[in-house]
């Protein structure tokens, strides 16, 4: 396993995402086969393990501190984030991060995160004097139940210049989604760039872009082969990252034991891209990211605030499969699988669901379109 110098401690390269656990056919988790996956990667070396409170509908801190409590503390290095996601929880952050620690079974939280800064909660978060989410954190980290302090962000750049005048001299690393479709796309390069005028340090979410660059149109993965012959394409994808210094962590949703294996493998060893390489991935970016495609991650935030309960991603999936050819628009055979209730039109325009987004996909706009050129 490769580690990165944080401060005072030792960090594997690589740690694990716990937004998407193993699960049955009915969406809970299964337990058993998440204590393999934990067990495995400890004993391989990677020591980080990132939850939050939304994660698999609230379950994932409660079955991560269960899972984790059956080693010893200092073995691992625990994540979780305040949950800033509507007026529903900006003014809870005490009573929230007291239940945080009880669902972790924990004292403490070695790395704590200010969650998903983005234009929907900015202001709440600058509003200390309303909400107090800053100082009561600031208070945590002094009585050592936060050993760092920390956010994550899919924010525009002036949202993040916002949040990083006001407090980037207490942000201590920041977790920012980074993959090579990205790079440009979601600018995330001078993202990067913001940070390091700040001294901070960066952590990377969303890595594959929820498991976008596993599997490549041959096309693609001809011209990958054609560079490194034995090298997968998330292998690719990781190692894209590795070849960017201001990286320290890179977080992967791993599913089931088989990929947190061949993650492990892929971090044992350092293998940054050339020059070549690093530009056809990028030429690879330019041509997967036509137009009309939604930057759509499948984080499943917006299917939690759902009243018709819509399975936002499959529809955006779906939405962005379907393409324009000669003027005709192509229906996916997809859509057939929906129940009635479940299609596009079924949207009421809410827009609870936008109202969390990372990508700020206008969801609502979608649902419109994709339910009139279905008619």
């Amino acid at each position: 396993m490769i580690y990165k110098k944080f401060q005072e401690l030792e960090l594997s390269a690589l740690g694990m995402g716990c937004m998407r656990l193993p699960t049955y056919e009915d969406g809970t988790v299964n337990v058993e086969a998440t204590e393999e996956m934990v067990a495995y990667a400890l004993d391989k070396g990677v020591n980080y393990f990132d939850t939050a409170w939304v994660y698999h509908g609230g379950k994932s801190e409660t079955i991560m501190g269960e899972i984790l409590e059956k080693f010893p503390r200092d073995s691992f290095y625990l994540a979780t984030k305040f949950p800033a996601f509507s007026a529903e929880t900006w003014g809870k952050v005490e009573e929230i991060f007291e239940e945080q620690l009880k669902k972790c079974r924990v004292d403490y939280f070695d790395f704590y995160l200010f969650h998903n800064v983005s234009e929907h909660n900015i202001d709440a978060y600058l509003d200390d004097e309303k909400y107090g989410i800053h100082s009561y954190l600031m208070k945590q980290k002094e009585n050592g139940r936060i050993r760092h302090l920390g956010f994550s962000a899919h924010g525009n750049m002036n949202t993040l210049r916002r949040f990083l005048a006001a407090y980037g001299s207490d942000m201590e690393f920041c977790q920012l989604q980074i993959n090579y479709i990205d790079w440009h796309f979601q600018d995330a390069v001078s993202k990067i760039e913001l940070m390091k005028e700040y001294g901070i340090p960066v952590w990377v979410m969303e890595p594959l872009r929820g498991g976008k660059l596993v599997k490549l149109d041959e096309k693609y993965e001809k011209m990958l082969r054609a560079l490194r012959p034995d090298e997968s394409n998330h292998g690719f994808a990781f190692r894209f990252l590795q070849s960017v210094p201001e990286i320290v962590m890179t977080l992967s949703g791993m599913s089931n034991l088989e990929q947190i294996k061949d993650n492990i493998e892929i971090y044992s060893t350092e293998k940054p891209l050339s020059e070549k390489e690093w530009k056809t991935l990028l030429e690879i970016a330019d041509e997967l990211v036509a137009p009309n495609r939604l930057p759509c991650t499948a984080c499943r935030y917006c299917t939690e605030y759902c009243p018709q309960e819509l399975d936002i991603p499959t529809i955006i999936e779906l939405y962005n499969d379907s393409k324009y050819s000669k003027g005709t628009y192509i229906v996916p055979d997809g859509i057939k699988e929906l129940d009635e209730d479940k299609l596009p039109s079924s949207c009421i325009a809410c827009r609870a669901c936008e109202g969390v987004c990372p990508q700020n996909i206008k969801i609502s706009d979608m649902m419109s379109d994709f339910a009139k050129r279905l008619k």
